[in-house]
């Protein structure tokens, strides 16, 4: 079965809207030593402040086989192409280049998507460095503190007027 032109278009989005992402855990799970693929779940995103977050693993090739083997034997999960999809995933992750792809295994609602992200405009070496770099402009010394005052009023406590 191939998937509809409307899913096509969502799954390019989302990769285009979380390309940094993607990428700093595809490069991050690739450092530790092994090739592999990055899964995202849709399944329940989290809403806060700063948007909308899913949760990203990174699966190492040498944990990918059992992996997929309970992914794909789980009852609400049906995945698009599905003859023959665990050899094909295993055959990617062993082929794919690291330094400009990523594998994604995209989970939403009761789909399951393989994608292949070949020739990445960020490649996952430079999404990790722009994610680092980012990291870093925000991470404060725990010294540039030290000159700051709190002030704390007890909100709970009712207020006695003097005067």
């Amino acid at each position: 079965m191939m998937p509809d032109q409307s899913q096509a278009d969502w799954q390019e989005s989302f990769v285009a809207t979380n390309l940094l992402a993607l990428g700093y855990s595809a490069w991050c799970g690739f450092l530790t030593g092994e090739r592999g693929t990055v899964v995202c779940s849709l399944r329940s995103p989290q809403l806060s402040i700063t948007g909308e977050s899913f949760a990203v693993h990174y699966v190492p090739r040498s944990r990918l086989a059992p992996f997929l083997n309970a992914w794909l034997a789980a009852p609400d999960t049906v995945i698009l192409n599905h003859h023959h999809i665990s050899g094909h995933i295993l055959q990617a992750v062993d082929r794919y280049n690291p330094e400009t792809d990523a594998i994604l295994l995209l989970e939403s609602g009761d789909h399951a998507s393989f994608l292949y992200l070949r020739n990445l405009p960020i490649t996952p070496p430079h999404g990790y460095e722009i994610v680092c770099k980012g990291w870093e402009e925000f991470h404060f010394d725990p010294t540039a503190f030290a000159d700051m005052r709190l002030f704390q009023v007890d909100l709970t406590t009712p207020h006695r007027r003097t005067g």
